[in-house]
């Protein structure tokens, strides 16, 4: 008998080395497929124990068939009473066109007609089309003129394996996932006793295809029925002494597995659909499942070697991408720094995301995914070199237009900051003044440098204007400096104000000991509207920090702030250290990073709602670089104050609250003024609180005072100077915070 074994495209290879080891006859590959030879056997062993093929073809006639006329004639010369009763039922499957047949309904509508015609003829009785579960399905290829007419034996396609009744979002077919591993020299592993994880797992079929086959489990043992069942010529003796060897071979197989299977996913509810297929499968005692964020990947102890491997996400909806980055970015990063000796691989429908991880791939292998160009990239890992800052270029020093009268004293995250174009900065000779300057920079940098490493920090405020003289704020971002003159005095000469400004950035490359090309300016000034909300530059040069663990992008030129309030830190370092097992609520979010360390402290969930579409898109790009999924944590575009007038059932543990001191987007239902509506922000959100919870509520506005009716209401506790950290003690005004919590009497 001729048969062809039928795959997706990409996987002919692999198709060809398994049926080979499987002793068919005469195999030969060609497009999407791998012809064989034999007998029933041969047939039913393929059935049952190839993972990669979708189907396998008996063939029985080729015939010409340019015209629907030759195509029924053609189809007739088979005798169908060989291969089915007369009242049964049959299915028609048709691939191709030509000249006189250009619609595949149109091709499987004469087939059927001219076998329902035969029988018919030959009986009085006639078969019915079965859509489900027919008693014989009928493959025709038309390919050149010439049709090619089979029986499917199969079936239903054989990477349905009967374990998966549930999946997630974007599930992996069985075959695929087999091919994976077969690309990956899983089996050898498996012999070796080396462990399998997925990091992100999702239903399981990785990890289910690598036990399969690490136990020597036929792939085809969990399904119930096949193409052959019901066809005449079916040798039933055959079949069942095939089935009693793979049952014998799944109980000895099972016994001397030693591997570790470990599989991760930050989503609950796919890993319960996860266990529910193990089970199915019969490899649920083998396969330990987990929910963990890809922040907390690690390696088995015991496990020296092993293969890594996953299907991560790669943007199915428009604008994923941006946050995949640094998905794959801490992927490539976690691989590094704890996998050396294993090997890594990922299946991705955007090979261009695999850069992100810099892992040189030893193995490339193109595939597809349903219709989707598809790559497997195979790591051999290493040990981690050097930490790789992710910055995409230098920028120039920059500096902007002349600060306007009317901005506040000295300080940070100030409403109406303000990003102009570029100025190139003369060298100047060092005055006396400056010389002091210089002075009191490596004073400072002698004392916070250490005081930042014990804390681990990468950034941090080192000079705020600390001699009157230069006006500035001066913060580090790891080698990067980012500089915010303040308003001189309309006593100060202009022209003076401007020298001291460039003897600030010829002192702090020699200090710091950093270029001029990582130097930032900014000047700030009053905003009218809504333009301290714009962008101000395009350069999207992104590049992480770090504090207290988590990492968080920062930009220092495209916007009014950087993406990190410095004077905050001691906040969200509190929020870390308290948000394990609650559920945790972050208003005007901004870029998230309270919400971020209230993950990395084991918070159950965390939400963050802010009315930028902008600022929560770096939120979740933040997430991503730290391992974190969205499965915990929502990010929610809204107006805060409708939001929370429109929250119904809802309840938090824990809520951080830090609005801007005035705001009139468009965005907003009303204008914003932090002193006179912050009570009725606080009410609200109180309303969310939990009984034992606890607000925290911040603001930058120098001038503000709480209402004291809500100290008649709730317990309010002034929390101003513990968290004043370090580095803003000269300016202990640069925020003001508060926790609030129900009066324990009620």
């Amino acid at each position: 008998m001729k048969f062809f074994a039928t795959c997706p495209k990409g996987l002919e290879p692999v198709l060809f080395d398994e049926l080979q080891a499987l002793d068919v006859e005469t195999p030969k590959q060609t497009l999407a497929g791998v012809y064989f030879s034999g007998g029933l056997e041969a047939a039913y062993r393929a059935c049952l124990w190839s993972r990669v093929a979708n189907r396998i073809l008996l063939e029985l006639k080729r015939c010409p068939a340019e015209t629907a006329e030759e195509l029924y004639r053609g189809v007739q010369e088979v005798t169908w009473l060989d291969h089915m009763r007369p009242e049964g039922t049959l299915l028609v499957d048709f691939t191709g066109q030509s000249e006189g047949i250009n619609h595949s309904r149109f091709g499987a509508q004469k087939v059927k007609d001219a076998i329902v015609d035969q029988i018919r003829d030959a009986t009085g009785r006639r078969p019915s089309v079965e859509r489900q579960k027919p008693d014989l399905r009928v493959n025709v290829h038309l390919q050149r003129g010439e049709a090619t007419i089979a029986i499917d034996i199969s079936g239903d396609s054989l990477h349905r394996r009967g374990y998966r009744l549930d999946a997630g979002q974007a599930p992996m077919k069985e075959n695929l996932a087999a091919a994976l591993l077969y690309r990956c020299g899983w089996p050898e592993k498996a012999s070796q006793g080396q462990a399998l994880l997925d990091p992100m797992c999702g239903s399981g079929t990785l990890l289910i295809e690598g036990a399969l086959m690490a136990a020597d489990i036929a792939p085809g043992l969990t399904r119930r029925n096949y193409g052959f069942t019901f066809w005449t010529q079916h040798n039933n003796t055959i079949w069942q002494a095939l089935l009693a060897e793979a049952e014998e071979r799944r109980e000895a197989g099972v016994k001397r597995v030693r591997n570790r299977f470990e599989g991760f996913d930050a989503d609950t509810r796919v890993l319960s659909h996860a266990r529910e297929n193990a089970r199915r499968a019969g490899v649920e005692e083998l396969i330990h499942l987990e929910r963990r964020d890809l922040s907390k990947l690690s390696r088995p102890a015991s496990d020296e070697h092993g293969l890594v491997i996953t299907n991560p996400p790669y943007g199915e909806r428009l604008g994923d991408e941006p946050t995949l980055f640094f998905l794959y970015q801490h992927l490539g990063e976690r691989l590094k720094s704890d996998f050396a000796g294993w090997q890594g691989a990922v299946f991705t429908g955007n090979p261009e995301l695999c850069k992100m991880m810099k892992l040189a791939s030893d193995k490339t292998y193109k595939l597809y995914n349903g219709a989707i160009p598809s790559q497997l990239q195979i790591f051999n890992i290493r040990a981690r070199q050097e930490p790789e800052v992710l910055v995409a270029a230098q920028p120039e020093v920059k500096k902007s237009e002349v600060v306007q009268p009317g901005v506040e004293e000295p300080g940070i995250e100030q409403p109406g900051v303000e990003t102009s174009s570029d100025v190139a900065i003369a060298p100047v000779e060092l005055s006396d003044g400056a010389q002091m300057l210089a002075n009191r920079l490596k004073k400072n940098l002698k004392q916070f440098g250490k005081w930042a490493k014990r804390q681990d920090i990468s950034c941090y405020r080192l000079y705020d204007a600390d001699l009157p003289e230069y006006s500035a704020a001066i913060d580090l971002y790891n080698d990067w400096v980012h500089v915010q003159e303040y308003q001189a005095p309309k006593s100060v000469d202009v022209v003076k104000a401007f020298a001291r400004l460039q003897e600030i950035i010829a002192v702090l490359p020699s200090v710091l000991g950093i270029p001029a090309e990582k130097i930032v300016l900014k000047q700030r000034k009053r905003q009218q509207g809504t333009n301290q909300y714009e962008k101000r530059d395009e350069t999207e040069r992104y590049f992480d920090v770090n504090e207290g663990g988590c990492r968080i992008l920062v930009n220092l030129e495209d916007y009014l702030d950087t993406g990190l309030f410095l004077d905050h830190r001691p906040i969200r370092l509190q929020i870390q250290q308290e948000a394990k097992g609650k559920d945790f609520l972050n208003l005007f979010s901004y870029t998230s990073t309270a919400s971020l360390h209230a993950a990395k402290g084991g918070a159950r969930s965390t939400t963050s709602v802010d009315m930028s579409a902008t600022y929560l898109g770096w939120s979740r790009k933040n997430f991503a670089l730290n391992g974190f999924s969205e499965t915990q944590n929502q990010f929610i575009q809204e107006d805060c104050i409708k939001w929370l007038k429109g929250q119904k059932g809802q309840s938090y543990d824990l809520i951080f609250m830090d609005p801007p001191t005035f705001s009139n987007s468009k965005r907003m239902h009303d204008v914003l003024d932090i002193q006179r509506d912050h009570a009725e922000l606080i009410k609200l959100a109180m309303g969310l609180l939990r009984p034992e919870g606890k607000l925290i509520f911040s603001t930058n506005y120098r001038r503000f005072k709480i209402d004291l009716h809500l100290a008649e209401e709730y317990q309010v506790v002034d929390i101003t100077r513990k968290t004043v950290d370090l580095d803003f003690k000269r300016h202990t005004k640069i925020h003001q915070c508060f926790e609030i919590s129900v009066n324990s009497n009620g």
